[in-house]
């Protein structure tokens, strides 16, 4: 079983809570961390741009990242969201089993 985090921004709070209340409830993913008040700093057409974002941190599946991808980007606002995917390379057995029983046991 391959686990993964998953990290998304978003421009404000409540479109940060949105994507994660609907991933948790499709069961795409078992657990979301919301982060209010991130800077961040990065290319954008052309300049560089500053702004204030909200980070989720999502635990998941790897076979279901491409269905997180999909729903996050229904429901985003950027033309361009960042969403990005990294291994879990180890953790705590019972946290890696509880990701296990709290998502889909396939991708439909």
């Amino acid at each position: 079983m391959k686990y993964i985090v998953v990290f998304i921004t978003a421009s404000e709070e409540e479109q940060a809570k949105k994507i994660a209340e609907e991933l948790v409830s499709k069961r795409l993913i078992a657990c979301a961390n919301i982060l209010p008040k991130v800077s961040s700093l990065f290319w954008w057409q052309g300049r560089i741009c500053s702004e204030k974002e909200v980070l989720l941190i999502l635990k998941t599946k790897e076979d279901l990242l491409d269905k997180v991808i999909k729903t996050t980007k229904e429901l985003h606002s950027y033309e361009v969201p960042e969403i990005i995917a990294l291994p879990i390379i180890g953790g705590s057995e019972e946290y890696l089993e509880w990701i296990n029983k709290s998502v889909k046991d396939e991708v439909l």
